[in-house]
């Protein structure tokens, strides 16, 4: 981007697009190779594993909380 938009925008831009960039832990396999494919697809190198995700990260703070109640749902039925 060039120097126009405000500082803050190219900032919060910056932000977006490091995270969308960055390589994220598998949830199969483990390992740190998850890279995004396309809008919310995200690819593990590593074992071939395509997970749904959201648009810049493979996780939203939505989704992590919807996993933790879903998770606490099955230990307290045993």
């Amino acid at each position: 981007m060039v120097s126009r938009y405000g500082v803050t925008t190219r900032q919060k831009e910056a932000k977006v697009l490091k995270q969308k960039n960055a390589k994220y832990e598998c949830p199969k396999c483990g390992k740190k190779a998850v890279k995004r494919k396309g809008t919310a697809l995200w690819n593990c190198k590593s074992c071939g594993a395509v997970i749904a995700g959201g648009a810049y990260r493979p996780e939203t703070a939505v989704g992590a909380t919807a996993r933790k109640t879903i998770e606490s749902l099955k230990q307290a039925r045993g």
